[in-house]
């Protein structure tokens, strides 16, 4: 009896030993090593002067691992006096906790408490990145904001993400019978923090465009309204501003998402008048009318077969004017009768070139195309109604992109945000590269449209409210009605009160878009793009300027 226990005894040694070997040595191993995982710090968003818009700091938490616990309600009364939270809390955190290495307790917690709390069995600390905004909604369309988890969501957070991130590093350590770390025993990925984001955005420009174009908003009590600064000769976008706004540093809920969207890349609306100025440029270039020549405005009423009955803003009247005195007086007849004479072919190329119907290409994600149908798909009515602003829909900065064109003597531009991509050694991973000049318009006709027509609108016509002492303005004012809700035909109520202009017309060195979105027309403040938009661009455009002068000394 007592030998066959020996044998017996024997038999599960050499089972142990030899068939579940590996099985407890990898238990065993588990109980003295350590996954520690190294979150990398997500890069810094900075302005073009190097001011940071975002950046993420070190929290500290202090977290259980509830399979190392063995005296669970010893150990949460010795943390509840250390992070003065209820001991019967913590119990409940450890005790429900789905994961067997793993239930957070506190984080944001101080140094003193890490190294008090690291001494209990069973507790450890670990850190996570976690993001902030030091100038809030001030940049928040174009920077945008991280998920909760660090990724990120909206605006160059989202469009570089992957460079932002950087990569995880992850070690296998030794550790004591608390689970402490003690040494290295493998490292098995390494710690790559994320790259750095320089913007073309100025914060100081950024600051005071937002700034009139709040007083826009809330002045003519209107639903929405943006504004962009840009460079016509380089593409380079200054400031964007969409209103109203939100703050990254707040948690975004699906109510705020209207504030989270950046009107100036996803709203299409039609222009109205501010595409006046693209088409008779595209009449200049294809020589189907010279600027000399004049075009009967039918006195205020043009009717015809084929394209109905066409009137001019507050029923005006106009008789013969030229190229000039159409885009100064705002002429919808005029315009008409331009559209006519290039066709539909030539005026749906010259659109097409000009980049309408398309995205521009900004380095910003959620960008629409605006619409622009093929010719085949045409009425009677577009040749007519498409040279005024109907019929086609853009996006601010499809808009600006096109009076880019014309501001730098003819040639085709790209709007970007991200100057470059910097690693966290300071070299340049990625830098924006200029695209070769690509002529769309003749270099006299499209000085000819920003020196005489569209400076005249400035001097004479319906921009006179963004007039400068100190430079000379060009731009044009556009008043849109908006498509009424669920039905055919437009609102004679809502209105796209827009005015694109520059200074100083004789080489232009900005370029600002500002978009009033239903201004109050019962205010009686007016509700026109002269009246709504042309003031805060006159105000930026002076600020800019001005900023750019004193800067540059």
């Amino acid at each position: 009896m007592l030998t066959a226990g020996f044998f017996c005894l024997a038999a599960r040694c050499v089972y142990l030993q030899l068939l579940e070997s590996d099985y407890f040595s990898s238990e065993s191993a588990k109980q003295r090593q350590k996954w520690v995982i190294q979150q990398p710090q997500r890069g810094v968003i900075l302005d073009s002067k190097g001011r940071v818009l975002a950046a993420s700091n070190e929290i500290q938490v202090i977290f259980a691992e509830p399979r190392a616990i063995k005296d669970l309600e010893g150990v949460s009364q010795k943390l509840s006096k250390i992070l003065r939270i209820d001991a019967d809390r913590i119990f409940q955190i450890i005790e429900s906790s789905q994961n067997p290495g793993y239930a957070k307790i506190k984080a944001g917690v101080s140094e003193a408490e890490c190294k008090q709390a690291s001494k209990i069995p069973g507790i450890s600390i670990h850190s996570y990145w976690q993001r902030y905004y030091p100038m809030g909604p001030l940049a928040s369309h174009v920077v945008g904001f991280t998920s909760d988890d660090n990724k990120g969501q909206e605006g160059v957070e989202l469009k570089y993400d992957k460079d932002l991130t950087g990569d995880e590093g992850q070690n296998i350590v030794f550790a004591d019978v608390l689970r402490r770390p003690v040494r290295l025993k493998e490292q098995t990925a390494r710690l790559k923090d994320g790259c750095g984001v320089i913007l073309t955005i100025d914060s100081a420009v950024q600051e005071f465009t937002r700034v009139e174009l709040m007083k826009a908003l809330t002045s003519f009590q209107a639903e929405s309204a943006s504004a962009v600064v840009i460079e016509p000769k380089t593409g380079k976008i200054l400031a964007l501003v969409s209103l109203p706004d939100y703050d990254p540093n707040k948690t975004i809920r699906p109510s705020d998402m209207p504030r989270v969207r950046n009107r100036t890349i996803c709203d299409q609306y039609e222009p109205g008048s501010v595409i006046k100025p693209v088409v008779a440029s595209i009449a200049l270039q294809n020589k189907v009318l010279s600027t000399s020549e004049k075009i009967f405005c039918e006195n205020g009423v043009y009717r015809g077969k084929g394209f109905g009955r066409i009137g001019e803003y507050g029923n005006h009247r106009y008789g013969s004017m030229t190229v000039r005195g159409i885009l100064v007086e705002s002429s919808n007849i005029g315009m008409a009768k331009i559209g006519q004479k290039l066709g539909a072919k030539k005026l749906y190329q010259g659109l097409t070139a000009f980049g309408f119907g398309s995205k521009t290409g900004v380095d910003l994600p959620g960008e629409a195309e605006g619409k622009l149908r093929p010719p085949g798909e045409w009425t009677g009515y577009s040749v007519t109604r498409i040279p005024f602003g109907q019929e086609i829909s853009t996006t601010a900065l499809q808009l600006l992109k096109g009076y880019c064109i014309l501001a730098n003597g003819g040639y085709k531009i790209e709007p970007y945000v991200v100057q470059a991509v910097v690693d966290s050694s300071g070299n340049i991973v990625k830098q924006h590269q200029q695209p070769v000049p690509e002529y769309i318009i003749h270099p006299d006709v499209a000085n000819w449209i920003i020196r005489e027509a569209l400076v005249g609108v400035v001097n004479e016509g319906t921009g006179k409210q963004a007039k400068l002492k100190k430079w000379q303005v060009f731009g044009k004012t556009g008043t849109a009605q908006l498509p009424l809700k669920n039905q055919r035909g437009y609102s004679d109520e809502d209105y796209a009160a827009s005015f694109i202009g520059g200074a100083p017309a004789e080489d232009p060195k900005v370029l600002v878009l500002v978009t009033v979105i239903k201004p109050n027309k019962r205010l009686g403040k007016g509700y026109t793009g002269g009246a709504a938009a042309a003031p805060a661009a006159g105000k930026i455009i002076e600020a800019v300027l001005n900023y750019l002068e004193t800067s540059s000394m």
